[in-house]
């Protein structure tokens, strides 16, 4: 393993190899992204990992100042790793100097959610994962389902360019009680993080209900229950036919349910298939 802050560097070490593969992420790394190189290594022969805090996708700047950073202890994370390349730029080595993110023309699928609740985020992660794409052509990119609905939105980032990548999405990982890994979770006092496996109990319980029951009817009682976790500030909760929205997933039969909420002042996001 070694690091780089320079792109070009890392593309001379794999200008001749056969299958790179590329893990975006945003550091404080945790089993969830060791989990993508991991498979990203079994599918490929050279991995890329870029740690970079896109500043972008940040409509929140207080946000992005708290957004937990750690790069001595995500190296020391990889130093087990053979065959990746650390990419590990600052701002100017991504963006030019008063550079604005990118509008792009996605799906509605990506003005719901997320999308309405953070204006401009997915533009903003479009635009770095664009810029990470083009710089460094992996045959394969790998992203974690937790973030369902930017997997959705970068798949249809590499078919309106005709990149010719596979974004491949990798299943949730979580910890013992349920709670998906996310960088945000040391964030959580250990009152906060008690309240947080509400997450799971809450979509758990609604993949119960709608088997029996109708779609008002199960969002209706997640509501309920919901507000009556103290300390827990539900931003939204859907459930959704993703053969309806998405061309990606238009030959399967998969709904999923997705919540939003604040656990103190910390936002955590989860979805699991129902």
């Amino acid at each position: 393993m070694r690091a780089y802050s320079s792109h070009k560097d890392i593309i001379k070490l794999v200008n001749k190899v056969d299958s790179v593969g590329l893990v975006p992420t945003m550091g404080s790394l945790h089993e969830g992204h060791l989990s993508l190189i991991r498979k990203a290594l079994m599918e490929n022969e050279k991995v890329i990992v870029s740690i970079y805090v896109n500043p972008m996708q940040f409509d929140n700047s207080s946000d992005l100042k708290k957004y937990p950073r750690n790069i001595k202890n995500d190296l020391q994370k990889l130093e087990s790793f053979s065959d990746i390349f650390v990419y590990t730029p600052n701002d100017n080595d991504i963006y030019k100097k008063k550079e604005k993110k990118k509008k792009y023309n996605f799906s509605q699928f990506t003005k719901i959610m997320e999308g309405a609740i953070r204006p401009g985020h997915f533009d903003g992660v479009a635009t770095v994962v664009e810029k990470l794409l083009r710089m460094f052509n992996p045959c394969n990119a790998y992203f974690g389902e937790k973030d369902f609905q930017q997997l959705i939105l970068i798949k249809t980032l590499v078919k309106e360019l005709k990149l010719k990548v596979n974004i491949i999405g990798c299943k949730t990982i979580r910890e013992d009680d349920g709670l998906a890994m996310s960088s945000r979770n040391k964030l959580l006092s250990i009152k906060e993080r008690k309240i947080a496996r509400n997450i799971i109990r809450l979509l758990k319980k609604a993949k119960q209900l709608y088997k029996n029951s109708t779609l008002k009817e199960t969002k209706s009682e997640i509501f309920k229950d919901a507000k009556l976790i103290k300390n827990l500030n539900l931003e939204y909760f859907e459930i959704l036919d993703l053969s309806m929205i998405s061309d990606f997933l238009e030959e399967e039969e998969e709904i999923r349910a997705f919540i939003a909420c604040k656990v103190g002042k910390i936002r955590l996001i989860d979805n699991i298939i129902i």
